[in-house]
């Protein structure tokens, strides 16, 4: 072979040699993360979507009972029978989780929850509980005529975005009185509900510290 063919054969080669080598190169580079960064970065991300889900109020942080301590329940899917008359219709397009309490005696509690797609959303939501809770009244007398009821509105809490209590007194014709307390109040996407039940009328009703149970429920959701 001539000098002259050989040299520019060897010029084509090195050429071939060296695009070829910037193609591995970029291959390199474009090959997907080992498969242990992929589970660092999955790990990560299903840390902070569990860090951010709501948290429930714990036992002691329900209003004190004289007699009784109270005792938590397991967190679980759906909608309280309690909250049922006044909320079922409210809360039927939503995926609600809930937790029960209760006293060695006649006093209950319950602490449900609601996460949304935005905070538009969860307003508009707080907002028709809260009309839902004080027309309570009204619709139970409507569905028994056995039953009177009573609402009385206990003002607002300035926590998070906003929480609102509410106060339900029913007296049935054969002589049962049963007293309610009821928040609303959200955080971001969040909203949850609050009740306080037992025997009784508004006297018996501990407001102040019911209050300070919804502005610690309202912290806790994120």
């Amino acid at each position: 072979m001539p000098k002259r063919i050989r040299a520019g054969a060897l010029t084509v080669l090195a050429i071939t040699g060296l695009t070829l080598g910037t193609a591995l190169a970029v291959q390199a580079d474009a090959r997907p993360a080992p498969a242990a960064a992929t589970k660092t970065a999955t790990t990560k991300a299903v840390a902070m979507n569990t860090a951010a889900a709501p948290r429930f109020l714990a036992a002691a942080q329900l209003p004190p009972h004289p007699a009784s301590s109270w005792t938590a329940g397991k967190v679980t899917d759906g909608v309280p029978d309690e909250l049922r008359p006044c909320l079922e219709e409210a809360l039927l397009a939503y995926d609600s989780r809930y937790r029960a309490f209760h006293t060695d005696l006649d006093t209950n509690a319950r602490q449900l929850t609601v996460v949304v797609g935005s905070a538009a959303k969860a307003k508009a939501l707080a907002t028709r509980l809260n009309k839902e809770i004080r027309s309570c009244a009204t619709r139970l007398e409507k569905a028994d005529p056995e039953t009177e009821a009573a609402y009385k509105g206990y003002g607002t809490l300035p926590v998070e975005e906003g929480a609102r209590v509410h106060g339900l007194h029913t007296v049935t014709s054969w002589g049962a009185s049963d007293i309610r307390l009821l928040s609303v109040g959200r955080d971001g996407r969040a909203v949850t509900v609050v009740e306080w039940a037992q025997l009784g009328g508004f006297g018996d009703a501990p407001v102040k510290a019911f209050k300070k149970t919804t502005v610690t429920a309202v912290n806790k959701l994120y």
